[in-house]
């Protein structure tokens, strides 16, 4: 059986390694372009250094990467990890059809940022989806489902390294077994049950909401694209932080103390201790470093 494998990152890399030690015949590796800079693309090399043909085309959706894709003749198509439209002449055209990794138990969470809606929503469950993708965004019918749980202090970070992502290699492996058996099923979703959501690009932190749900918003939010707040006019992404049951007579986003790795935020019901942030226009570093280099003192207020 030829596979044609449409992926990227790292999920892309583990799953084509993942499908060689099966032994089975990857034809050919779509990728994106690489990012202008970018000092190395470990999926497309370990694709060429197996002698496996890698395409990074700037549009899937392009005629002229049809007609090359036509040339492979693949049997099944594994997409992993694909963020961009495939269009549907190319998911139909294998004998074998197209499965598709998605990171939520669809219908529920549909969309590009199906993890960050999850637990900025406070659920205390997600899981994966593997299904046949139509012409729809994520409506095909589900070949497989696994489910995890979300502890209290996971943030999208640790649901999907720690969680999906050794998982998602898994199902997908099980999930060509099954294809190549002609036992993979083809359960009908019900869209009526979830909906397609927007991808999470901006959250802002409002200190008067519930010290919960600003903890859902930080969680989901973190490693990207940031939650974020303001300090002395700037804008200011909180990442890792620990809540705290410590409450006082503070206004919610005022500064409460400062230690040598981070600092605390009154919240409404709690508070914060903060050890990661990015300023804006600067990279990512420690709460401590910030507080050094920007002067932030206690009494200042964020938001």
């Amino acid at each position: 059986m030829r596979i044609a494998l449409i992926g990227q990152a790292a999920f892309g890399e583990k799953v084509l390694e993942a499908l060689l030690a099966e032994g089975e015949e990857v034809a050919v590796v779509y990728m994106p372009p690489d990012a202008p800079g970018s000092k190395g693309n470990p999926f497309r090399e370990l694709a060429e250094a197996k002698g496996i043909p890698a395409r990074q085309p700037a549009r899937m959706r392009d005629p002229e990467v049809f007609e090359d894709y036509r040339h492979f003749e693949a049997d099944l198509n594994v997409m992993a990890f694909v963020t961009e439209i495939v269009p549907l002449a190319m998911l139909d055209y294998p004998r074998l059809g197209t499965i598709q990794y998605h990171p939520s138990l669809l219908p529920r969470h549909r969309g590009g940022s199906a993890i960050n809606w999850a637990v900025i929503n406070g659920e205390t469950k997600t899981g994966l989806t593997i299904f046949w993708p139509d012409e729809g965004l994520d409506t095909g019918p589900i070949l497989m489902q696994k489910e995890v749980a979300i502890e209290p202090d996971d943030t999208l970070g640790t649901v999907y390294f720690n969680k999906l992502f050794a998982l998602g290699v898994e199902a997908m492996l099980e999930s060509v077994r099954l294809v190549k058996e002609g036992t993979a099923p083809k359960i009908p979703q019900d869209l009526t049950e979830g909906e397609y959501e927007p991808l999470c690009r901006r959250m802002t932190i409002d200190w008067m909401y519930p010290v919960g749900l600003v903890y859902n918003v930080i969680r989901g939010c973190n490693p990207s694209p940031g939650a974020s707040t303001s300090w002395q006019g700037a804008a200011l992404k909180i990442f890792d932080c620990e809540r705290r049951a410590v409450s006082g007579p503070q206004a919610p986003g005022t500064i409460t103390g400062i230690a040598e790795n981070g600092f605390l935020v009154a919240a409404n019901g709690g508070s914060f201790f903060v050890k990661r942030v990015q300023p804006a226009g600067a990279a990512k570093l420690s709460a401590a470093d910030f507080v050094a280099s920007a002067g932030m003192r206690v009494g200042d207020r964020l938001g």
